[in-house]
């Protein structure tokens, strides 16, 4: 068992050495914190997330997610709502550019969406009652879960080792849009900030999230305006398109409200497009409604009408007619610049008083879709480690192998699929690849390297 004198498996100890509960302190306050602050309430916990976000909830993001294995073991662990998260998707499809299916293959999968996840998880860490809620419930007080404090309009600026404790800077915007500078201790960290965290920043400056060459272009739109031809291969199927510089999913997930009741779902699109570094047409695509040049993403209703026309007339040019469809159809279409963010040397530093998770610890192509599954399983690791269901080690290889290999993994698919010209075949193969469950994937002997140093 890994002690460092003050941690012995994540649990904090006194200078008389008996255990208390560790004061600990969330960064980051989407989904991979909101996983971390549930799991540490429901094992008790107590935990401050800070998100610097000023609103209270943050917006509707407009994404689908497909719901990998610990993602549904997250929610069948510690969701209390009995909200349905997932849409079910029977089949696997893949399209021509005429629009004929030329490959189909019966694999379940779920499909959810951000907002719907986002809302269960605020319900379920800090009582956050919403019409998502609808046909579950607002969970239920345990007299065994840890206290939670959510704090919005609160950016992280710097962390200090302080020996037992880490001293977190942030400054914390009030309801004047002023600024106070403030602190706090805490004998944990949670580093959950995503991509571009502060924290990882901090610890390894000389990490970059650099641009892979293309974007990917989502939107949504309701299942009841889909055409015929479109809901026959859409509908709870998960469909494929490949083609020169160019990839296309999409499939069915929960609606308004997270409803998921047939016919008042929504089909969301993901489409895949090169996009060349400092080119002309990435410019335009990446400058909003306002004339500011987004680095990484363009939100919903931020897309200037010129780009957008752009890209109907790209995807009218290149994609299969009922993938065409959804981009003519959709009326809050958002764009997300592809990045690398290679692993973090390690996941725990500061004499384990941080934790990096999720996207902080690893930034993951979307071609994986296991982004929202990592940061479920770290989470899940994370708890385990602490209450000492299982050791530092065991936490540290687990989650530094599953990063390195997935991470990998997306880069290796994603460059396969946009800049090479292959059989479908191999297009499938790289698909059925990538959903190997975690359980059953193995790792090659590189994602060992080191591990046992740290």
């Amino acid at each position: 068992m890994a002690t460092n004198g003050t941690h012995t498996n994540g649990v904090a100890h006194n200078s008389d050495g008996v255990k208390h509960k560790p004061k600990i302190v969330i960064v980051g306050g989407s989904l991979g914190g909101l996983f971390a602050g549930t799991a540490l309430k429901t094992h008790g916990y107590d935990t401050i997330l800070l998100e610097r976000n000023p609103d209270n909830l943050l917006h509707n993001q407009g994404a689908g997610i497909v719901a990998g294995g610990d993602t549904i073991s997250f929610f069948e662990r510690y969701d209390r709502t009995g909200k349905p998260v997932a849409v079910p998707s029977y089949k696997r499809i893949y399209l021509n550019q005429k629009g004929d299916v030329i490959h189909e293959q019966a694999q379940r999968q779920n499909m959810t969406s951000w907002d719907l996840s986002y809302y269960l998880l605020r319900a379920n860490y800090d009582r956050i009652d919403s019409a998502y809620l609808e046909g579950g419930k607002l969970p239920e007080v345990r007299p065994t879960d840890g206290e939670v404090t959510y704090c919005s309009g609160c950016t992280v600026t710097a962390i200090e080792d302080k020996g037992d404790q880490v001293l977190i800077s942030y400054l914390r915007r009030g309801e004047d849009g002023k600024e106070e500078a403030t602190t706090i201790l805490a004998d944990l960290v949670v580093a959950a900030d995503g991509p571009s965290s502060t924290i990882r920043k901090i610890l390894e400056p000389e990490v970059e999230r650099t641009y892979a060459g293309y974007v990917v272009i989502r939107g949504t739109v309701p299942e009841q305006e889909g055409s015929p031809e479109a809901l026959e291969v859409f509908r709870e199927r998960f469909c494929f398109f490949h083609g020169p510089a160019t990839q296309n999913l999409t499939y069915t997930i929960a609606g308004a409200n997270g409803t998921t009741e047939p016919g008042e779902r929504l089909l969301n699109f993901v489409w895949y497009a090169n996009f060349p570094a400092s080119s002309p047409e990435l410019d335009h695509l990446m400058t909003d409604i306002s004339g500011r040049r987004r680095h990484i993403t363009i939100p919903p209703g931020h897309l200037s009408a010129s780009a957008w026309e752009m890209v109907k007339k790209l995807g009218h040019d290149k994609l299969p007619p009922q993938m065409a469809e959804m981009a003519a159809k959709t009326t809050a279409p958002f764009v997300q610049c592809i990045t690398d963010v290679k692993p973090a040397s390690k996941n725990l530093w500061m004499g384990d008083k941080v934790a990096l998770i999720g996207d902080a610890l690893a930034g993951f192509r979307p071609h994986t879709v296991a982004s929202t599954s990592q940061a479920a399983f770290d989470a899940m690791g994370l708890v385990e480690w602490l209450d000492g269901s299982t050791d530092r080690q065991a936490f540290v290889k687990q989650t530094m192998q599953f990063a390195r290999e997935v991470q990998a993994m997306g880069v290796r698919i994603g460059d396969r699929s946009q800049f090479e010209d292959l059989e479908i075949k191999e297009y499938i193969e790289d698909r059925n690849f990538a959903s190997i469950i975690r359980q059953e994937r193995v790792y090659g002997k590189w994602t060992e390297e080191g591990l046992d140093v740290i």
